[in-house]
């Protein structure tokens, strides 16, 4: 965008990997929304490493839309990756996210963009009628969302749902460790007055097979307790992170020095012993989460290999 050119008021952020059956529909769904709103708008989708056909599809669409940009990356770095590169490209005054499988409903965006009030900087969709299975998807959501909204502060009640509207300001130069866009937005920094939520419409997979499954539930348990202190100090530095790096080793030795006490092994003795090592295991994950969060700051989460 030139000098002479006026200002983007939205962008609208894409990823995808290997949705090569949903990214014209969705395309289109989101060119009719945008032109609706009378907006200066883009659509940047970012093709996080697509094994299928969804690159050549996009570079069609691209052929006769100058409003889409496409963020080609060089690999496949995962959802959280995939976002910052969005974020990274984005020139609209607003950004608005959300998945490239067609179940965020591009209908739904212009309630979002009329959340976000000068008292509001991020306004996050709320799936109603999830068109999932309830034991293995909407049960372990809910639970992890309950979990999440404790230990960050943010009561935002649907992470997972991909549809979210933010100020430009909020999401510009995050680099997002692999998996922390589950805890989108309160990794981020924003206080949780300035979040609100609007209730979404949830659809069916336009095609191809979800890239998710329960073991998406487990992460989001380890990097549970580290949430309270990214949040709160999102981009510390490597001296903090070298100091919790010693942590865990630290606090098995001392506990297992309380514990045996040079005094054997007492049956009694077993239950503090597995408490010790429970105490050991959280602050080694949230060394970890530390660890992955300062270096993503330093090192970057993506590698761009063209964008046009």
């Amino acid at each position: 965008m030139s000098e002479t050119e006026p200002p983007l008021a939205l962008s609208i952020v894409v990823p995808v990997y290997n949705e090569e059956g949903n990214v014209e529909p969705l395309h289109g769904e989101l060119t009719r929304v945008a032109r609706e709103l009378g907006r200066l708008y883009e659509l940047v989708f970012v093709n996080d490493g697509s094994r299928d056909g969804t690159l050549a599809r996009l570079s069609a669409l691209r052929a006769r839309d100058e409003h889409l940009r496409i963020v080609d990356l060089d690999g496949n770095f995962g959802e959280a990756a995939a976002l910052s590169a969005g974020f990274a490209h984005a020139r609209g005054a607003l950004v608005v996210t959300l998945d490239g499988d067609g179940q965020n409903d591009p209908a739904d965006i212009p309630r979002l963009l009329a959340r976000l009030g000068p008292e509001r900087d991020v306004v996050s969709g709320r799936r109603r009628e999830r068109q999932e299975a309830f034991l293995s998807r909407v049960l372990p959501s809910r639970i992890a969302n309950w979990l999440i909204a404790r230990a960050t502060g943010v009561p935002v009640h649907d992470t997972g749902c991909g549809l979210k509207a933010y100020r430009r300001a909020v999401v510009a130069g995050a680099r997002l460790p692999r998996g922390m866009n589950r805890f989108l937005p309160a990794v981020l920094g924003v206080r949780p007055a300035r979040v609100a939520e609007e209730w979404v419409s949830d659809n069916r997979r336009g095609s191809g097979r979800s890239h998710y499954g329960l073991s998406r539930t487990f992460a989001v348990l380890r990097d549970l307790p580290a949430l309270p202190i990214l949040v709160r100090l999102p981009r510390r530095g490597p001296a903090f992170r070298r100091a919790l790096g010693g942590a865990p080793v630290a606090l098995v030795a001392v506990m297992l020095v309380l514990i045996l006490g040079g005094l054997g092994w007492p049956a009694g003795r077993v239950p503090a012993l597995a408490a010790a090592l429970l105490a050991a295991a959280v602050a080694w994950a949230i060394a970890h989460d530390v660890g992955r969060w300062v270096r993503a700051q330093e090192r970057g989460v993506f590698r761009v290999r063209r964008t046009f």
